[in-house]
This record gives C-alpha cells, sequence and structure tokens, in this order.
C-alpha cells in the first residue's frame, strides 16, 4: 500500500498543530461556534447528539495491521473502547472528547492516519471495490487511481468550499461492490479494443433526498487525463452549482436541471483547456505509484491442500462459513475473507478495542499485515492461504467476528440513526436488533439466499436504504418512530432505486412486516432465483398486499 513520503507527512503534522491552535482557541472563547464550525468539519469533528464524533479517513478502505491497533489505543484511550465502520469505508469515533480530539489526531498522524476532507462540502474519501488488486475478475487494480485521486484532491484549494461534499469511486470489476452508480462520479477502470486502460465515467449519482441513478458521460477517457477531466467536472460543478439551497446542491441536482448532454459538452469543451496541460499523468508517475500495490510473495504450495479439504468435510460450521465469508482470488490456493461485523446482538458495523487487536494479529499472521474496510461496514482479509482458513475462522470464532451472514438478511447496512446522530428523525439500532432477534436462524437466512437489507434512521440516506434490496427508513410521527419500506433496489451493477411498498409501519411492526414479505417471496419464486429478481419479475403488488394482510 502507499507509504508516506517527506511531504505527505509533514502535510498531516501541520494539519494537526493548526487544529490544536484551532481548538485551543475555541475552547478559550476566541473563535465562536459559527467560525469553529467550518474548521472542525475539515477535520472530521462532528457534534452529534450525545458528544462530539471524529470520522478518521480509510482512503480507499486499506490500512495496515500497525494502523488498525493504534485505532484500537484510540478506542480505549480517547473514547468507549469501540470504533464504528462506514458505508464510506472510514472508521468513526462516537464519544471523543473535544480538547483531545488534536492529541487523537496527533497519535494518528504517527502512523499516517488522518480526519482530513472526512467532512465538509469538499471531494471526500475514494472508495473502490474491497476485493481490489486480488479479484480473478477485474481489469486492473484501481488502488493506484484511488491514490492519485487522493493526493490530487487533498486540500485541493479550488475545491476545498464545493456547493456541497463530492463522493468519488472506482471499480474495474463487472461486479459493481463499490455502488459507483450512486456517487456524483462513478469510475468503471476497462480496457478499449486496443487493449489501452481507461474508465468509462459515470457523474450525478446519488442517494439523499433526491435519489438518482449516475448518467454515463464518457464512455471511455484514457487513463492518463483522469485527473484532468475530474478537475473540468468539479470546476463545472464549482461555478454552476446551487449555493442558495443545500438540498439542491449537490451535482446531480445540476445535471438534472441541464440534462447529461449539455453536462457533458459544458464537461468537454473545459477538458480541452486542460488535457494537454500538467494535469496528464505521466507514465512515470503511475508506474511510481502503481509500484505501492505490487504482488505480496504469494506461496506456489498453497494451492490444493488436502487439509483444508478434510476440514470442509468434517467440520460443518466451517464450512458453512467458508461457503458464505470467503471469496475467490486471483492467485491460486489463497482466498479473501470477510470479517463479519454484524453479530447477533451489537450494532452493524461496530467493532470493539480488543477485536481490532485480533484482526491486526491474523492480517500480520496471515495476510501480509494489510485489512480492508468495505461499504457493506464488514472488514476484509484480502490474502489468506488456504491451509491457514481453519485457523482464521477458529480465532474468528473466538471474538465473535465469524458469523456466516455475509451477503444475506442481517448482514444490514444500517447508520447508528437517533441514538446518536442529530440529523436523525428515528432510531436505527433497535430495529436491527429486533431484525437479528426474528431472523436468528441462519439455515432459515441461507435458504432465503442474498438479500441486501439497508437502513437510515432519515432521508439523508447514510444507510443506503434507497439501493436496499429491502429498504427501511426512518420516520418520526408526532414523536414516535416510524419505518418506511421499499422494495426492489441494488447498488451493484445492475442499480436501481427501491420501490415504496406502501404506509410507514410502527416500531413493532417491522420484523413482522418482513417476515410476509418474505414468505411471499419463498412462497413466488422461481428456482435459484434471488429476492430481488423476483420483485423486478412480480412487481410490488403481491408485496404490498401480503405486507398489510393483517392491517386490511
Amino acid at each position: 500500500m502507499y507509504i508516506y513520503n517527506e511531504v505527505d507527512q509533514r502535510l498531516v503534522d501541520e494539519r494537526v498543530a493548526q487544529f490544536r491552535d484551532q481548538t485551543q482557541r475555541f475552547l478559550a472563547g476566541d473563535l465562536s461556534e459559527d467560525e469553529f464550525l467550518a474548521l472542525r468539519l475539515m477535520n472530521g469533528l462532528y457534534i452529534q447528539r450525545q458528544a462530539p464524533m471524529l470520522r478518521v479517513a480509510i482512503p480507499y478502505g486499506l490500512m495496515t495491521a500497525e494502523q488498525l491497533r493504534v485505532l484500537a489505543q484510540v478506542s480505549r484511550e480517547f473514547d468507549r473502547g469501540y470504533g464504528h465502520f462506514t458505508t464510506r469505508t472510514n472508521i468513526q469515533f462516537n464519544w471523543p472528547k473535544l480538547e483531545e480530539v488534536p492529541d487523537i489526531l496527533e497519535r494518528l498522524a504517527t502512523v499516517q492516519l488522518h480526519a482530513i476532507q472526512t467532512s465538509g462540502n469538499c471531494i471526500r474519501n475514494t472508495t473502490t471495490d474491497h476485493f481490489a488488486g486480488i479479484h480473478p475478475s477485474e481489469t486492473d487494480d484501481p488502488r493506484p487511481w484511488c491514490e492519485l485521486i487522493r493526493q490530487w484532491s487533498t486540500l485541493h484549494p479550488e475545491f476545498a468550499y464545493l456547493p456541497r461534499k463530492f463522493k468519488i469511486a472506482v471499480t474495474a470489476s463487472p461486479e459493481d461492490r463499490a455502488a459507483s452508480q450512486v456517487h456524483d462520479v462513478g469510475l468503471h477502470l476497462i480496457r478499449n479494443d486496443s487493449g489501452e486502460l481507461g474508465f468509462e465515467v459515470l457523474v450525478g449519482g446519488g442517494l439523499g433526498r433526491t435519489p438518482i441513478i449516475g448518467k454515463k458521460i464518457r464512455d471511455f477517457l484514457p487513463a492518463p487525463e483522469l485527473l484532468s477531466y475530474l478537475e473540468a467536472i468539479l470546476r463545472i460543478y464549482n461555478l454552476k452549482g446551487r449555493r442558495d439551497n443545500k438540498y439542491k446542491a449537490r451535482i446531480k441536482i445540476l445535471v438534472e436541471a441541464i440534462g447529461i448532454e449539455a453536462f457533458a459538452e459544458q464537461v468537454e469543451a473545459h477538458w480541452q483547456t486542460l488535457k494537454d496541460g500538467p494535469l496528464r499523468i505521466p507514465q512515470s508517475e503511475i508506474d511510481r505509484v502503481s509500484a505501492f500495490f505490487s504482488g505480496h510473495p504469494y506461496r506456489d504450495n498453497a494451492a490444493g491442500d488436502l487439509t483444508l479439504d478434510e476440514k470442509l468435510e468434517s467440520d460443518t460450521d466451517f464450512r458453512t462459513w467458508y461457503a458464505r465469508n470467503t471469496h475467490p482470488h486471483k492467485q491460486p490456493g489463497y482466498r479473501a475473507v470477510t470479517i463479519s461485523l454484524k453479530p447477533l446482538l451489537g450494532a452493524p458495523g461496530d467493532i470493539t478495542a480488543l477485536q481490532m487487536d485480533v484482526v491486526a494479529d491474523l492480517a500480520e499472521r496471515f495476510s501480509f499485515s494489510q485489512i480492508r474496510s468495505t461499504h457493506e461496514q464488514n472488514l476484509v482479509l484480502g490474502d489468506v492461504a488456504q491451509e491457514d482458513l481453519y485457523t482464521v475462522w477458529q480465532i474468528l470464532s473466538e471474538h465473535n467476528l465469524a458469523r456466516p451472514n455475509v451477503g444475506l438478511l442481517t448482514d444490514m447496512i444500517v447508520c447508528p440513526g437517533f441514538d446518536f446522530c442529530s440529523l436523525a428523525n428515528a432510531k436505527t439500532l433497535n430495529i436491527a436488533e429486533q431484525i437479528n432477534r426474528t431472523f436468528e436462524d441462519l439455515d432459515y437466512q441461507h435458504d432465503l439466499g442474498e438479500i441486501r437489507l439497508n437502513m437510515s434512521g432519515c432521508i439523508n440516506a447514510c444507510g443506503h436504504h434507497h439501493v436496499g434490496h429491502i429498504g427501511i427508513l426512518g420516520v418520526d410521527k408526532k414523536g414516535e418512530d416510524w419505518y418506511q419500506i421499499t422494495i426492489g433496489g441494488s447498488s451493484r451493477e445492475d442499480a436501481s432505486l427501491g420501490k415504496v411498498l406502501g404506509r410507514a409501519v410502527s416500531a413493532l411492526e417491522v420484523s413482522s412486516t418482513l417476515e410476509r414479505l418474505l414468505e411471499t417471496y419463498v412462497d413466488l419464486r422461481l428456482e435459484g432465483e434471488r429476492f430481488i429478481d423476483t420483485v423486478r419479475r412480480l412487481g410490488v403488488a403481491p408485496f404490498k398486499e401480503a405486507a398489510y394482510a393483517i392491517a386490511s
């Protein structure tokens, strides 16, 4: 992975010193709340319902064992012994003391971590496929391009105060595991008919109050022109995006207002003034950055391990976990391992300090000291030899990290909701627990097959409910929590927005409503048909009828 040079480290260290001074001046009364607001947001610090919240950047979801151990230290010394992984692959601490945040940032800087641009109206953390660089189906490794974007966008003076936040996702596989079509810019790494590397470019995707699937703006952008083209997109947006209404300030609103063709024409026209300039990435720089992501020293004899076959044959629990939580790897004899952060009665995405240390130890022993965080709020050990899988599973099991539910109903994406967030209208964590208790039976979950359930505590859609196969949105009705349900959404290569099932249901009715939906699915599905495929084939009507049958 990328290692800071002297300039990188100095930039982060200076940022810490700046924020320490700003925080001290605020606490002394020399800066007002409004003056401090922009400064703290530029350093990833929010004021939530009960305490400050610090969001730490995990660039494109990749971190070292050493970095994860420091995150564990921070959670122990400055928080309440846990952290929360988000859909943007970052980690959040929910209970730091304001006066100690500069100390946290200083500690993070010792291992090349920071909170720069994890909030505010700027270019946020670029995300990618959590199997980047290792999946057999990908065109090429997208991580060097994510790093190039990171270096270009970090503290970019022209884009520090955009009309609204701006998110970029990069993927290189036919399977879109980065939700690229619901980002402000989605980049698909491809090769043209001549074998040249480049990008299919989408623009104007996003969720929130106005969910929109991104639209293609370019079929093929030569890879060296990536930064100049992004610069052109951002300049048009920065110039013409609305600043009078934050709910209409995202680039998706601009694209919808003027049309994708007109927007593309303006971007292309401005790009012509940039494409042959200094933003064109020379091959030497591409090679330099790519070298940080070169292959690991894999074992040649890791394939065909008889011990693995024996364990799969003799241990049913291990076999179930292997089938659900491990994934193909381009290197023979290796698998990627997803560590489920969705325990039976835990908050989705949460991980304790002890668990962080355990995962760091496993990464050091079995996965070249690297860990990946995912869009689905899980972690991944990307490079585990097949002969080590049983040992890894045993250790994960001991620490409640081996629930074999990846891709199933209880592998939920869930925002923290009203318990923490000052923007939320309704609680989410209690509903997640209710669903977990109702659908605890893993055999039943496996019979249901792949189901993506996403839940948000408000219309801002941090839980991506619009693109869940089943989406749940918490709403407030006269001081009570109610929940609107959508079905048929997807954030993958078949991206779609879910359709509202009907009236919202009370907190007590969520799980029973889901039970009726899923019973209907089981009754109506064709052989091998996923839940979302059944919804698309039959439409919402039979599910709506079943969901509200008792009430009617």
